[in-house]
């Protein structure tokens, strides 16, 4: 009976475990089928995420792209529009000089015409005048102080036919020498006032500064002579002005 018993036994403890190896298995591979849909979800989010990271990754570089582009545009745009303002800035310089250059050409043409008329006019009706030499067609056929008078001559309101005149004038005086002095009359300067301190009525550096001098002699010979022909006619008809 013992023996039936323990048969038994053994038979019930090998079916049992045979149940528990069937049982564990099918949990195993329960298991296994819950874990792997768990990791392939895992690894899909993780792709996603690598995705997503990547992505924003490639719009931070086209958006710094984009950025250095239109930042490089608009100091390209800066650059072209300071050049074309300094082009324009240079073309306008360079059409005002034109301008001034015809227009004094113009009337120095017209100075020369009216004293070749004069001239003409003065002759068929008998009367004499000096020989003044060519007239020049601007001031800048000269430097230094001849140039200066002649600017401050034109200004003054006398014609360019008039610095003929006005140079030979002072070139008998004083060689346009602005320290030009006469140690027996005392007279002073390019104009050779008498006393220089004459000339003082235009600034006090009349001892020094040629321009004062020579504004001082222009008003002069306007006040005597009304014209540097005039003031020239007369020195060549008595040696002095």
């Amino acid at each position: 009976m013992n023996r039936l018993w323990g048969r038994v036994s053994i038979r019930a403890a090998s079916v049992g475990l045979l149940v528990l190896g069937v049982v564990g298995g099918v949990y195993v591979a329960k298991d296994r089928e819950v874990q792997q849909p768990k990791q392939q979800a895992q690894l899909v989010f993780q792709a996603t995420v690598d995705e997503s990271s990547l992505l924003k990754e490639r719009q931070s570089q086209h958006a710094a792209d984009r950025a250095y582009r239109n930042q490089a545009g608009s100091e390209a745009a800066v650059e072209a529009a300071a050049a074309a303002a300094a082009a324009a800035g240079k073309a306008r310089a360079s059409e005002k000089k034109v301008i001034a250059a015809e227009a004094a050409k113009k009337k120095a043409e017209e100075a020369k015409a009216k004293a070749e008329a004069a001239k003409k006019e003065e002759s068929s009706s008998g009367g004499s005048t000096v020989e003044v030499g060519d007239i020049p067609a601007s001031c800048g056929e000269f430097s230094g102080n001849r140039a200066t008078g002649c600017a401050l001559m034109l200004d003054a309101g006398f014609g360019i036919d008039q610095f003929s005149c006005l140079n030979k004038l002072w070139n008998r005086e004083s060689g346009w020498d602005e320290g030009a002095s006469n140690p027996s009359s005392g007279a002073y300067g390019i104009p050779q006032a008498l006393p220089g301190s004459k000339m003082a009525t235009v600034a006090s550096d009349w001892r020094t500064n040629a321009a004062t001098q020579i504004k001082w002699g222009l008003g002069y010979i306007e006040g005597r002579y009304d014209s540097p022909c005039g003031a020239w006619n007369h020195s060549e008809s008595v040696g002095w002005y």
